[in-house]
């Protein structure tokens, strides 16, 4: 009996042993900035990029000609965060754009510059934290950068004065971004909110991958994942949920999702937008998997924002 249950507490540490370093290779190449690879979220997200390549690239060109200038703000602890600034036609529309998981302002949103600066809007692509040339080691996932996201509308209140009107665009991580800043009491000069592909929190999104994609149980993994999460970079996994946040939110919100995004499921924005206070429309574009939307069906995107845009705006 005494060897067999020596034999069980040794089989019982190897397995501790090795959660334990599953959690921690799991958090390294997820939470930490150099380990979070653009290339795999690509991979992860299982869309065709380069069919749009041809798009892409146009507009990212055009966008590249247009005036534009870094700017910096320091973050509530001490970061100093970069975006990128296209005045436009300086006019009182302004659109802050907030990206995806590994990506950087410039690269999500070379596309849709297209439509907001020829709609007259000034555009603020910000860098999140730990991403592009902003200052971080461990990625905000939408809990910190909403209290970033609040700094970037002072600035832009500031760059434009008090009749500014202000539009809150993200995708992804940016779209969970702009879904919790929904719950903060914003100025107000921010008059709507557009959240493309958002997940409802990082736990949430976390447990869908390792389930779905690499089909191993999340307990106790994010737990363990959470712990080490709140000592390091400060902020619990389910700290803030945008399911949550939206059930605060005042201004109007249109949410856009693929129907066949594997990566962040429909069903995510379908909870979001359930719960949202305030006035709200959905486009669910069909065929469309994460981050799609917009190339799968730039017409019915666009008709969106026209829409939308034009029932919150002078």
């Amino acid at each position: 009996m005494g060897k067999l249950l020596k034999g069980a507490a040794v089989l019982l540490g190897a397995a501790a042993a090795a959660e334990a370093g599953g959690t921690a290779y799991f958090y390294r190449r997820t939470m930490k900035r150099y380990n979070a690879k653009v290339e795999r979220t690509i991979k992860m997200s299982g869309v065709d990029w380069e069919s749009y390549f041809p798009l892409m690239h146009e507009r990212s060109g055009w966008m590249a000609e247009q005036p534009h200038e870094d700017v910096w703000i320091t973050s509530e602890d001490g970061l100093k965060l970069h975006g990128t600034y296209f005045p436009g036609e300086e006019g009182t529309k302004a659109v802050i754009c907030f990206h995806g998981y590994t990506s950087k302002g410039l690269s999500d949103y070379g596309s849709l510059s297209w439509y907001y600066l020829k709609h007259g809007f000034r555009m603020l692509l910000v860098d999140e934290r730990a991403h592009g040339e902003s200052e971080g080691t461990y990625i905000g996932f939408g809990t910190m950068d909403r209290l970033d996201g609040m700094k970037w509308v002072q600035w832009m209140i500031g760059k434009i004065g008090d009749g500014a009107q202000i539009l809150l665009h993200g995708n992804s991580m940016g779209g969970a971004t702009v879904c919790m800043m929904g719950g903060m009491d914003l100025p107000p000069q921010v008059k709507g909110i557009v959240s493309d592909c958002a997940f409802t929190s990082a736990k949430e999104v976390f447990t869908h991958v390792l389930h779905s994609m690499y089909h191993i149980p999340a307990f106790p993994m994010i737990q363990i994942a959470d712990r080490l999460n709140r000592k390091k970079a400060g902020y619990g996994l389910d700290d803030c949920n945008a399911a949550r946040e939206v059930r605060k939110a005042k201004v109007p919100f249109l949410f856009i999702h693929g129907e066949k995004d594997t990566f962040v499921p429909c069903r995510m924005c379908e909870e979001i937008y359930k719960n949202c206070a305030s006035q709200k429309t959905k486009l669910i574009v069909k065929d469309a998997g994460h981050g799609e939307s917009y190339y799968k069906d730039t017409e019915g995107y666009e008709r969106a924002l026209d829409v939308f845009i034009g029932g919150i705006m002078k």
